[in-house]
């Protein structure tokens, strides 16, 4: 291309000109002839290889002579200057390309001298939103990321559903990801396509990986202590038992079965053999990180040969179990594991999907690496749910603590995945006859209808409920709900797009009329009232701790002391995400209030027939204020992560102190919560607090000011 049309990548536009002209019906050398060019110059065009100016492109296009070449023509004319160029074969290139003439028209009014700053306000705001909303509709990578409990069947469900399965010896198929009774996959697993079937891993650092044998160390010197704060028979471990199974197959001390003379197993514990040898914690600490060999152990990657001998998938499963487990010499103990593959995840879809199956929930649901998804409007949350339980209570735990952090977009961004087990929808009964249903989806059905009364005290009675049972369902079933989903988020991107760019053509449209202005004044004092009544940030009678001491109650009491012996940051309880969690609350409790009677005061006047000529301007403080909340909402919990994450790392007699209280008998979970109750109630958490406070209330006064920017003056 020429010089104007450098941003265009070469290869994407041949990659997309041999597109348009497949899809035409063309071969390379019939179009070649077309346009008077040698099949091999045309080769190197649709390679990337070659240069081309705009219109040799052009008049390839117009001897392809479709619609769709006749949009990519149109396409390539276009100059890009406020927005990012998008993608040749993105399939909103119009609405983006609208949104792009008329974020040129708001700036070039904007930028003019004489503009008055309410007006410029709203130029600039617009300007701003509409790079906002293009940026979210440009990006198509999504996640789909599955959250259930240990064993509900979040692994078996994925691989069926995507066709990531394998034949055994004896015909039936299992999938490719190690599945069981649950707790078998040792750390996150992603899913994605690529250019063959390969595993990647991202490595724990050798430090994470002391502490997990500091924590076997401790189980196998010690036993395994049982304390009040345990249900019996619950795993009291500080690390969870795929981790301990990993440790102990990379140091050889797999736990042996062995059959006996009379046919019975009994139990060999190669750990507690050596324990015997080294009964100090450091020795064996030592000798456990020495057989381990790390040093060895710096592969990374893995991919598919034929020199193998064994069918793809069967390898991938075989590659997968051995890093699982901690049995490949070559590879560490993963903090997460990569596995690709070179189909599609999920077919007929222009966007590229990446799969996550979560590490699953025992006891503790409030964890970062899971309610991270819940927030992020390019990933679908899949709260995964056994049929007879549906909502389970984690899922419904973790819906309500995201309403209580002032998470919005619920409905769109999350889902339940109902996974029944075969006859579980047959022995459905209509609770008004009693009468047995028919089929599955009749079971379905009823069972939705239970969901939605579920959902109902949380407003979330309209989120979206999928059921797939992977022994008897289509794959097609699951495929066609998470498209589905993927789909109305799209669709909101789409919406808030146009939204914006309609409001900013009504502003440009109208903004010179003294009638309108009037309007605009008066729906500007209106805003500018509410704005002055709600300019103080109300008491909350909270304390960012609260989250933290919640969970240290409810987690496994080792799980307490792995986080204390690695000063709060473990995965299964991490004091500065409970922490942050916990400011962010306080910051919705504080003006959530407010925010929801904005929202209901611009719903009001943009009813009111006097402000009709006000619409644009009341959608737009609507919106302007919700964005400003919910980027005041984020700084709350950034601070509270950060603040206090630094007075908890410069305080070790609090850590040693808390150390200190594991094995002094029953009772450990409920000291070392009192212990953090001291911590928090000292005078210098208080001010750590305090200046939370003010940061809240300053964030709330810009906020309110970014609103009342954009009215005209009264007068």
């Amino acid at each position: 291309m020429d010089e104007q049309d450098s941003t265009i990548n070469p290869f994407e536009l041949g990659r997309y000109l041999i597109q348009v002209r497949e899809r035409a019906g063309l071969k390379q050398t019939e179009l070649a002839k077309r346009i008077s060019l040698s099949p091999a110059v045309l080769s190197r065009i649709e390679s990337g290889d070659r240069l081309v100016t705009l219109q040799e492109v052009q008049d390839i296009l117009v001897q392809i002579g479709t619609p769709e070449a006749s949009e990519l023509s149109e396409a390539l004319q276009r100059m890009w200057q406020v927005l990012p160029r998008p993608h040749l074969d993105h399939p909103d290139q119009s609405i983006l390309w609208e949104a792009e003439q008329v974020a040129g028209e708001l700036i070039a009014l904007r930028d003019q001298p004489d503009t008055p700053h309410a007006f410029e306000r709203r130029l600039s705001e617009y300007i701003e939103e509409i790079k906002r909303c293009a940026n979210l509709l440009l990006k198509r990578d999504h996640q789909i990321a599955f959250i259930g409990s240990i064993g509900v069947g979040k692994s078996t469900a994925i691989c069926r559903m995507i066709g990531l399965e394998t034949p055994r010896e004896d015909g039936t198929v299992v999938p490719v990801l190690e599945v069981g009774g649950g707790g078998i996959t040792v750390c996150e697993v992603h899913l994605r396509s690529g250019p063959e079937y390969g595993l990647i891993i991202d490595p724990r650092s050798d430090d994470e990986i002391r502490q997990d044998v500091a924590d076997l160390a401790d189980h196998v010197l010690k036993g395994n202590l049982q304390t009040e704060d345990d249900a019996p028979g619950s795993e009291s471990q500080g690390i969870s038992k795929e981790v301990a199974r990993a440790l102990r197959n990379m140091a050889g001390l797999a736990v042996q079965r062995p059959r006996g003379p009379d046919g019975k197993r009994t139990t060999v514990d190669p750990a507690k053999g050596l324990a015997e040898q080294f009964p100090s914690p450091r020795e064996f600490i030592v000798e456990v990180l020495s057989r381990m060999e790390l040093h060895r152990r710096d592969r990374r990657d893995i991919w598919y040969d034929n020199a193998s001998g064994k069918a793809p998938k069967t390898w991938l499963r075989d590659l997968f179990s051995a890093i699982n487990n901690g049995r490949h010499p070559e590879f560490t103990l993963p903090k997460r594991i990569e596995v690709v593959v070179p189909d599609q995840l999920f077919k007929a879809s222009d966007l590229t999907i990446r799969i996550i199956d979560t590490k699953g929930i025992d006891r503790t649901a409030a964890r970062e690496d899971i309610e991270i998804h819940l927030d992020d409007p390019h990933t679908l949350a899949v709260l995964c749910s056994s049929f007879n339980n549906a909502p389970a209570a984690e899922a419904r735990l973790l819906l309500e603590r995201a309403k209580d952090a002032g998470v919005r977009g619920l409905e769109i961004n999350v889902a339940l995945l109902v996974l029944p087990r075969p006859g579980e929808a047959l022995a459905m009964k209509d609770d008004a006859t009693s009468t047995p249903v028919e089929n599955a989806d009749e079971g379905y059905e009823l069972k939705a209808e239970q969901v939605e009364l579920a959902l109902q005290p949380l407003g979330l009675q309209r989120l979206a409920t999928g059921f797939y049972n992977a022994h008897e369902d289509p794959a097609t079933r699951a495929q066609e709900f998470l498209m589905e989903r993927l789909g109305a988020a799209r669709d909101t991107f789409r919406l808030r797009i146009q939204e914006a760019t309609n409001g900013a053509r009504a502003l440009l449209k109208n903004h010179g009329e003294e009638r309108v202005r009037a309007v605009l004044r008066d729906a500007g004092e209106s805003l500018h009232s509410w704005a002055s009544l709600n300019a103080k940030v109300p008491p909350v009678h909270a304390h960012v701790q609260e989250s933290l001491l919640e969970q240290i109650q409810i987690a496994y009491a080792a799980t307490v002391r792995a986080a204390v012996n690695r000063e709060g940051e473990w995965t299964n309880l991490s004091y500065s995400y409970q922490i942050g969690y916990g400011a962010r609350r306080i910051a919705v409790l504080a003006l959530g209030r407010a925010v929801e009677e904005f929202i209901g005061h611009c719903k009001i006047m943009a009813a009111t027939p006097r402000y009709a000529e006000a619409a644009d301007l009341i959608a737009q403080a609507q919106r302007v204020l919700m964005a400003s909340y919910e980027e005041l909402l984020r700084k709350a919990q950034l601070m509270g992560q950060t603040v206090f994450k630094d007075a908890l790392k410069d305080d070790p007699a609090f850590w040693h102190r808390c150390m200190e209280e594991w094995g002094q008998g029953p009772g450990y979970k409920t000291r070392v919560a009192e212990h953090n109750r001291k911590w928090f109630a000292d005078e210098a958490r208080n001010q750590l607090e305090e200046q939370l406070k003010t940061l809240v209330e300053r964030e709330w006064a810009r906020t309110l000011q970014t609103v009342t920017e954009l009215l005209e003056p009264a007068g």
